[in-house]
């Protein structure tokens, strides 16, 4: 299997391979194409999520919101990076902040619920 961020793995491929796997074929794509990151290792791993999060279905609303950001005219590739960069601010508030009690996750998917593409590239373009 071969890891490409702008098809949609095989969902039943996917979640069969073990996670080490996974994150062995974003690292792979990524190296391929000579895309230089900060932390390749993090990186992949958001991507791994994300795409885990997708192929969990509806119990997550993240395949929909990748497929709103697609139509808003991210790629499916951007649209990854887009809902990884909630996800990565949302492990990092669960990181360093104190200990909660509550559940965290509803925190994650309301700020998913706001994200759009103006949303995203007014705080993370370049």
């Amino acid at each position: 299997m071969r890891y490409d961020p702008h098809h949609p793995p095989n969902v039943s491929k996917w979640l069969a391979i073990p996670e080490l796997e996974r994150l062995d074929l974003v690292l792979d794509y990524h190296r391929r194409r000579s895309v230089r990151l900060p932390n390749e290792v993090l990186h992949a791993a958001i991507h791994v999520t994300v795409e885990n999060q997708i192929a969990i279905g509806d119990e997550l609303p993240v395949g929909s919101k990748l497929n709103q950001l697609m139509r808003e005219g991210l790629d499916r590739h951007d649209a990854l990076h887009a809902i990884g960069s909630i996800l990565a601010e949302h492990i990092h508030s669960i990181l360093s902040e104190e200990p909660a009690i509550e559940d965290p996750n509803p925190h994650y998917l309301e700020a998913l619920s706001q994200l759009t593409v103006q949303s995203w590239r007014e705080k993370y373009s370049e």
